[in-house]
């Protein structure tokens, strides 16, 4: 069960927005764009594991009456699990951050594995009884699905069908992660040298996102054949190059629609679109609106 705790503490109150998805599945949303930091409280039993993404600024967890934090800054998550012990949420969210939690039992989230526990780490029968923490990075994909779920603009009988969706969708994201697969099935991983190729072609990209090198240009910079490019690429970050720069870009774009310092116009240029016309197109692609209705939905 999950409920809120009360907090007498002289300090700047928060809360979260809360969503019930399904039984023993919560997803909770805190924007502060305040300029001071708020505390929230909220208490969690042992049944529950928590997958923590701060989108925005930074978040710090406090643990045994704050003798003990764990920090997750911007583009960074944390899941938490003690099957032990009740994990009651204790959390500092800094001015102007943003952080998404989603909350599901460990009876539903054993069945949506069931078939692939040992593929899950902290379900394996060596980790099931103990607790577990692990920090990681927000990928680009998973950043859409959380920029979805805290601009969301829908009709009220329907968020919880959305919320649902893009829950669903994050934790798939989150585990299709290249540090969660098996090496064993990957040969091309056991090359540690292709990986860091691999790592610097995506390196390369990202730095030229305006332009990018073609297919063939990036092999030969990094000294891969074209073939072994595009199969460790898929295997590393879990999609092609161009898919993975466009998601990239729509990222970089909506951060800079965000600052408010660029028009749209500015914005596409900024990420390699030659007219405004392509770049609203490829942004309302991807995100379902317009730039233009997307700034509007920020005030």
């Amino acid at each position: 069960m999950v409920n809120d705790k009360i907090n007498n503490k002289n300090v700047a109150k928060g809360s979260f927005e809360e969503t019930k998805v399904d039984d023993g599945f919560l997803v909770l949303v805190h924007k502060n764009d305040k300029s001071v930091a708020q505390s929230i409280e909220k208490y969690i039993d042992s049944d529950y594991i928590q997958f923590h993404f701060c989108l925005k600024g930074s978040s710090k967890f406090l643990f045994n009456e704050g003798r003990y934090a764990l920090n997750v800054f911007e583009e960074n998550s944390l899941l938490l699990y003690n099957p032990k012990q009740d994990l009651p949420i204790n959390l500092q969210v800094e001015p102007n951050s943003w952080i998404v939690s989603v909350l599901i039992s460990i009876k539903k989230f054993h069945g949506l594995f069931s078939q692939e526990a040992d593929y899950i780490s902290f379900l394996n029968n060596d980790n099931k009884d103990k607790k577990y923490y692990k920090d990681g990075i927000i990928s680009p994909s998973m950043a859409i699905a959380l920029n979805q779920l805290i601009n969301y603009n829908l009709n009220h009988s329907i968020k919880s069908l959305y919320f649902k969706g893009k829950a669903y969708e994050l934790l798939s994201l989150y585990f299709n992660r290249s540090e969660d697969a098996n090496i064993e099935q990957c040969p091309f991983l056991v090359d540690e040298t292709n990986v860091i190729k691999i790592r610097k072609a995506k390196d390369i990209i990202v730095s030229r996102i305006a332009e990018p090198p073609s297919l063939q240009e990036l092999a030969d910079e990094i000294g891969l054949s074209l073939k072994k490019l595009k199969e460790g690429f898929k295997q590393i970050y879990g999609d092609s190059v161009f898919s993975f720069l466009f998601d990239y870009k729509m990222e970089v774009a909506r951060k800079l629609l965000e600052a408010g310092n660029d028009n749209v116009n500015e914005v596409g240029l900024k990420v390699g679109y030659s007219t405004s016309s392509h770049f609203i197109a490829a942004f309302k692609k991807k995100y379902g609106t317009t730039p233009k209705k997307y700034i509007m939905s920020l005030n």
